[in-house]
């Protein structure tokens, strides 16, 4: 019996050792795979382009971006330095997520505490959901100019609906059997907020924090593209007026790139924010 227990350590540890191997090795293929998928779509794309399969000129050509890139980054853009247009590009998604994400939170929270103004509110917030925003863009350019200020605006209505109903739905979602033992206990109403319902919903507010960075970026993008002087976007404006094909292809290169970068410090703030949740595999 004593060696038994003994022994059941060594076979949990065993087993524990043999559950990484695995997940390292399953790791190790996905990561084969990515690369293969991308040899695969790059050497295609190539090879179409050299052979004449597919037109450089309207399809551009992976080794032509390549090097429009390296020029951009060490000699700079036609329209200025690289550096400068990722930093404009940055700096109004960054805004427009901080306001929109603190707008949105505290209007999905006041309109899920209170059904009055949920009821009043309701649909104007439906109904500006509804408009696109592309038109909203465009007056915004009108608005407020071609600086920083339209793209920040328009990335902030991008931003806003999707914390709002993440937060509203979390208010709403309370479990009420929470709620009422918290008012048995006699919190008050300002307690019932901050230390029982926005615990709770901060769960929900959490998870659209990804998307809504991403629509930021977006808003942010197609404001410069509508009408700026700076930016990724107007990157992409400039190369398509001219018909360069590598460069809008290079710009937007350069924008996943950034977004990459951008959703891995989201995902560090959400763990920051809610750090009970456990890790998400890696994936979607």
């Amino acid at each position: 019996m004593a060696q038994r227990a003994l022994a059941a350590p060594d076979v949990l540890a065993a087993e524990e050792r043999a559950a990484q191997a695995r997940e390292a090795r399953q790791h190790r293929t996905e990561h084969l795979l990515q690369g293969a998928l991308f040899v695969a779509i790059v050497g295609g794309w190539e090879a179409s382009a050299r052979t004449g399969l597919a037109d450089p000129f309207f399809f551009g050509q992976p080794s032509a971006i390549v090097a429009t890139i390296w020029r951009w980054a060490t000699r700079g853009t036609p329209q200025g330095p690289l550096w400068q247009h990722i930093a404009v590009t940055l700096e109004e998604t960054v805004l427009a997520f901080a306001i929109g994400v603190a707008v949105g939170v505290v209007a999905g929270f006041a309109l899920g505490r209170n059904r009055t103004l949920a009821a009043v509110f309701g649909p104007y917030v439906r109904m500006g959901n509804a408009i696109p925003r592309v038109i909203l863009g465009s007056i915004f350019v009108i608005w407020l100019g071609l600086g920083m200020a339209s793209k920040v605006a328009l990335g902030v209505t991008l931003t806003f609906f999707i914390v709002f109903f993440n937060a509203f739905q979390g208010v709403r979602e309370v479990d009420p059997n929470l709620v009422n033992n918290a008012r048995v206990l006699g919190a008050s109403p300002r307690q019932l907020s901050f230390d029982v319902m926005l615990p709770s919903a901060l769960g929900w507010i959490t998870s659209s924090l990804h998307t809504s960075f991403g629509f930021a970026l977006v808003g942010a993008v197609v404001g410069e593209f509508l009408g700026a002087t700076q930016g990724l976007g107007y990157l992409v404006a400039a190369a398509q007026g001219a018909f360069n094909a590598n460069g809008v292809f290079a710009a937007m290169v350069i924008l996943s790139a950034v977004a990459l970068l951008a959703d891995t410090l989201v995902t560090r703030l959400e763990q920051r924010l809610a750090p009970w949740r456990p890790a998400q595999r890696k994936g979607f």
